[in-house]
């Protein structure tokens, strides 16, 4: 009987210990692209909105990436953000701007990436290595701005501000829903436009559907060790 207990505890623990890997290594990546070919306002805080309603996607949310297709314009009137529900990402926050550049970056647009594992944070980007393409774009792959302040702060304000509002925030939420891009050009004299914009939500399923097999497993364990 003893040696009967013994096995059935260790079975049970190869199941688990097999069973939580396997669960927790289970990415479903789902790529989403759409095409716009938007003006933004010039000069008009109230912005640009694109809606997006996404479903059919299964489990949490592990990681976003989203990219942005904008020409024209002067980066550094440029607010944006990705919002899903209550929480949002700041994307963009008047790039450039500072003490040292009241006026933010003179660039026409970007063509770029920003990812939760990026370590260039896009604000600055002109004290970092950077390139524009042909159509004077920033490309390449960033760190959201994050600052989250209002777009019309005072420079010294986007100096000491950290970024805070990154894509992590949307880590473990339900990824279905309506997803907002919003964009404002915040000061006149330049026209952008939003030629589209991109989504890779990574999700994984939620710990609690493997994590309450050792509880069981204890429970298990300590029922078959009973006296009998």
């Amino acid at each position: 009987m003893k040696f009967n207990i013994i096995k059935t505890a260790a079975l049970a623990g190869f199941i688990l210990l097999g069973m939580v890997p396997a669960r927790a290594q289970i990415y479903h990546t789902n790529s989403f692209s759409f095409s716009v070919g938007a003006l933004i306002p010039d000069g008009d805080p109230n912005g640009f909105a694109n809606n997006q309603v996404i479903g059919g996607m299964v489990d949490s949310i592990y990681s976003v990436t989203v990219g942005l297709n904008i020409s024209g314009g002067f980066n550094g009137d440029l607010y944006a953000y990705l919002r899903l529900g209550g929480t949002s990402s700041i994307l963009l926050n008047r790039t450039g701007l500072g003490v040292a550049n009241p006026d933010g970056y003179n660039n026409t647009g970007f063509n770029v990436t920003f990812t939760p594992t990026a370590t260039d944070n896009i604000h600055f980007y002109q004290d970092l290595t950077y390139t524009l393409n042909g159509s004077g774009q920033l490309t390449d792959i960033w760190q959201p701005d994050g600052r989250a302040i209002d777009p019309e702060s005072a420079p010294a304000l986007f100096d000491s501000t950290s970024p805070t509002a990154l894509l992590n925030l949307f880590d473990g939420a339900n990824p279905n829903g309506t997803w907002t891009l919003f964009l404002a050009d915040m000061s006149s004299g330049a026209q952008s436009g939003l030629a589209g914009w991109n989504l890779q939500i990574i999700t994984v399923p939620e710990p609690s559907t493997w994590a309450l097999l050792v509880p069981g497993a204890f429970w298990l364990f300590r029922r078959l060790r009973r006296p009998r």
